[in-house]
């Protein structure tokens, strides 16, 4: 499926509207150039999920965790490719919260589970292409359900 959004506002906008119907558990993997939108898209996320605090770019600190109705954690994957480790984000992913990973292509053979690709491509300056596809049954069904959104 894709969606097309023609600015930073529209990209918060479909990611909230994925956030509004993401059940607890849910892994987001998200790639996309440099700048594309992918912070963007899970401030909009955050916003469906009433965190308070500012989302941002976790970029040196790899994970950021927000509280809201659900806690959402947020990765960035960009720099760990130079360092394959035992990343330990598994936990995360039944912990009753939202994972977004930016970059996700960097540690998919690390982190192998059920996701929602997300991908961001530069159309212009201000328009963008996402591409979602379903890896696994529930995220086929949050698919059906963001279409109708």
């Amino acid at each position: 499926m894709e969606m097309i959004s023609k600015s930073a506002k529209e990209t918060v906008d479909i990611g909230y509207r994925l956030g509004k119907i993401l059940p607890p558990d849910s892994v987001i993997a998200l790639n996309g150039e440099l700048a594309a939108g992918k912070t963007m898209f899970t401030k909009g996320i955050g916003q469906a999920l009433n965190i308070k605090e500012v989302i941002n770019s976790p970029t040196f600190t790899i994970l950021k965790i927000y509280e809201g109705d659900m806690t959402l954690y947020h990765i960035d994957a960009y720099r760990l490719y130079e360092n394959p480790y035992d990343l330990g984000f598994e936990e995360y992913t039944e912990a009753g919260g939202i994972m977004v990973i930016e970059w996700y292509d960097y540690i998919k053979d690390q982190l192998d589970v059920d996701h929602l690709s997300v991908d961001i491509k530069y159309i212009d300056e201000d328009t963008r292409s996402l591409c979602f596809k379903a890896h696994g049954k529930k995220y086929e069904e949050i698919l059906k359900e963001l279409e109708k959104c």
